[in-house]
């Protein structure tokens, strides 16, 4: 591995390597941790390969799967041998031969290098944020199906405020005093800005002026945006009025303050802190938030072995439906509606919203978890979770802030999936005309 590495450095296609800060003294792993690290994320890119066969098997592809409303697409046969697209038992087999190694993988691979080199780093604990204060998620996965409620998620649902670990707020996905958008501090317009919209009376109509008595550059070349004024393409969610983090470390951190019903995470949890010699606030931090995603993980590694021992008792009663077609028949939708779809994605809570008004789509708006962390401030001048996580990070050099990269890179940010599509002067982009 050592000398495939080297002929790829010499070969100066550096990938990943790439404007690397080499030389700061913010990295720890000795050399031995490195080229280990570095050998498993080879490893795992190839195991990939592999895993999204499952993706293929019952989505019919990947990426993007062809998942159904109610179901997937691929019926399955177990005993045919020739169907295309059937999923036979020799594709179950598949599925649960892929599910045992990804679980291996993560238990002799994932958890012992993340353990060894948090090792190294667990005198850094800096970048928490607003983990500490305030961490949110929706919620997924029913044990049962078509059962939504808190007590039936297999992830948990609720928020946390003000740090106060002894208490999970209930929340509500349709009542427009929870959700709310602002743009005071994006790139954006709204009627009256001092008030946020819920997603379903939500506004996406782009106001790009680059201002503030600090903002320095042009409208295509900025050399310094102004706090004080509009200076991001990102709305700024709030729950209640409080800016939220999302994502593993929020769902980790629900899981572990309501033991009963997620012991897995609890104890997993316990055990990566008393192996770390670290109290429970160093979860509150960027290596809390790395190891969060992967006890995370581990715990899904857990429901993937789950839930496919429940689809085989399934199979075996005799149930081989793949999926609900009770409200596939247009002629009996209604006229007017409104709903939401959420999902607890990698990086966080995920929400669409929908408005349909003479069967055709009204308004429709979606935030997404890198809006929630990425967001601006608010009216109120309250920091989103990036900001909030790199406030007093001290740097090791000033002009090699890796640091900065590391707490960013523990969020897994997608910035394109948080703005909107437009062009350079607000022009119609593309029209679609259902007949």
């Amino acid at each position: 591995m050592q000398n495939r590495i080297k002929k790829f450095v010499e070969s100066g296609q550096l990938g990943p390597f790439t404007n690397g800060y080499w030389g700061s003294p913010a990295y720890k792993l000795p050399p031995e941790a490195n080229l280990m690290a570095v050998t498993h994320y080879l490893e795992a890119l190839d195991f990939q390969k592999d895993i999204v066969k499952v993706h293929t098997i019952f989505g019919g592809k990947n990426p993007h799967p062809n998942w159904l409303v109610g179901g997937v697409p691929c019926a399955i046969n177990i005993n045919d041998t020739g169907a295309v697209g059937a999923i036979n038992m020799e594709r179950l087999n598949l599925v649960k031969s892929i599910i045992d190694r990804s679980r291996e993988f993560i238990e002799k691979v994932y958890i012992p290098d993340l353990l060894a080199i948090a090792s190294f780093y667990k005198g850094w604990l800096y970048g928490g944020g607003l983990s500490s204060k305030n961490v949110l998620s929706y919620g997924d996965i029913p044990n049962k199906a078509n059962d939504y409620s808190a007590p039936n998620l297999l992830f948990p649902r609720g928020a946390i405020i003000n740090g106060d670990l002894s208490h999970v707020h209930e929340i509500d996905l349709r009542n427009p005093e929870e959700i709310q958008e602002f743009v005071t501090h994006s790139w954006y317009k709204y009627p009256d800005e001092s008030k946020g919209l819920h997603p379903w009376d939500g506004v996406t109509e782009p106001n790009y002026h680059p201002e503030g008595p600090n903002f320095k550059g042009t409208r295509t070349k900025i050399e310094s945006l102004d706090e004080s004024a509009k200076y991001s393409w990102i709305k700024a969610p709030r729950w209640k009025g409080n800016a939220m983090e999302v994502g593993c470390l929020s769902r980790m951190l629900l899981g572990y303050v309501q033991p009963q019903q997620f012991p897995f995470i609890k104890e997993t949890i316990d055990s990566v802190l008393h192996k770390l010699d670290v109290p429970v606030t160093a979860l509150f931090s960027t290596l809390g938030r790395t190891a969060a995603r992967g006890i995370e993980t581990l715990y899904c590694a857990k429901l993937q072995t789950e839930q496919f021992d429940k689809l085989m008792a399934n199979l075996k009663a005799g149930d081989t439906a793949t999926a609900n077609i009770e409200k596939w028949e247009p002629s009996k939708w209604p006229k007017e509606a409104k709903g939401v779809g959420f999902t607890e994605a990698p990086r966080g809570a995920l929400g669409h919203w929908v408005k349909i008004k003479d069967t055709k789509i009204e308004n429709y708006q979606c935030v997404v978890p890198t809006t929630w962390n990425g967001s601006p401030r608010d009216p109120k001048g309250q920091i989103g979770a990036f900001e909030a996580a790199l406030m007093d990070t001290p740097l090791a050099k000033a002009d090699q802030p890796l640091e900065i990269l590391r707490t960013l890179h523990s969020f897994d940010p997608c910035l394109a999936c948080s703005t909107h599509v437009m062009s350079p002067e607000g022009q119609e982009l593309s029209k679609v005309t259902v007949r």
